[in-house]
């Protein structure tokens, strides 16, 4: 795959100033696009953007007025976002339904459904008159199995359909809507959980038919190719970055995925 195969454009990614965003926002940099990192978070996301030799700006993604007002000053400063990464989002501590409190499901509903929703509202209605462009959504594997994520699954599951719903939408208008389901991703949250004692490494790996968990750089290349030329006929879908977890977990049931030949 060629490294310039962003040729200057501009991309924007929202949540990038951490794990898979930031590894998603180092990767279309390192293949020619002009990355611009949004995050709530500003000081860590302008430390990031200094590291890869991105732009950065602040961005509460629930905030319509802002999240156009972001977009309008982009490309008013460095010309029109033909990529964007709709990547920001909120995860969940497992818990019951009967002990997660409404105001986190409403908070989790508010960043992971109705931001994403307004970034590619954002983003698509400016691409559709210029007739190209490219977004993609993170999604989660629990968008499809069941999980003791009552506000975090659903979200995702929904913003897996949103992106086939987009991609019907504004398809006549060249532009391409596609997300990406991560699996278990070795990010820094996941790590400390490990470390802590909250999650088995060894459970999570034995799930998956590769046998371990997934780099953020490996989501970063999956969303790179999908707004690639090289996908220049593939929108509408979801696409698992999952090292297999998705085809294997079950597999528990016949007495695990089979070892290596």
């Amino acid at each position: 795959m060629a490294r310039d195969e962003g040729r200057g454009r501009i991309a924007l990614v929202t949540g990038g100033a951490s794990g898979i965003g930031l590894a998603t926002a180092g990767v279309l940099a390192e293949r020619g696009w002009r990355v611009v990192i949004a995050d709530i978070n500003e000081a860590p996301a302008r430390e990031a953007a200094a590291r890869i030799g991105a732009e950065a700006i602040a961005l509460d993604v629930t905030d319509e007025r802002a999240t156009e007002a972001a977009f309008e000053d982009i490309e008013a400063r460095l010309g029109p976002v033909e990529a964007l990464v709709a990547n920001a989002g909120l995860i969940q501590p497992g818990a019951p339904p009967e002990r997660l409190p409404l105001q986190e499901f409403d908070r989790v509903i508010a960043v992971n459904l109705r931001g994403v929703y307004v970034s590619c509202v954002a983003a698509g209605r400016r691409m559709a008159p210029r007739g190209k462009g490219g977004i993609v959504v993170t999604g989660s594997v629990t968008a499809t199995r069941t999980a003791p994520l009552h506000a975090y699954a659903p979200s995702k599951a929904a913003v897996v359909h949103m992106a086939a719903c987009l991609a019907a939408e504004w398809g006549r208008s060249g532009v391409r809507v596609n997300a990406v389901s991560p699996g278990y991703v070795a990010t820094p949250p996941l790590r400390a959980a490990i470390e802590r004692g909250l999650r088995d490494p060894r459970l999570l790996a034995e799930a998956a038919p590769l046998g371990r968990l997934v780099e953020p750089e490996e989501i970063g290349a999956g969303v790179a190719f999908l707004l690639s030329d090289d996908a220049s006929a593939i929108t509408g879908i979801n696409l698992p970055i999952d090292a297999g977890w998705l085809a294997g977990a079950h597999l528990t049931t016949y007495g695990g995925i089979p070892p290596a030949r």
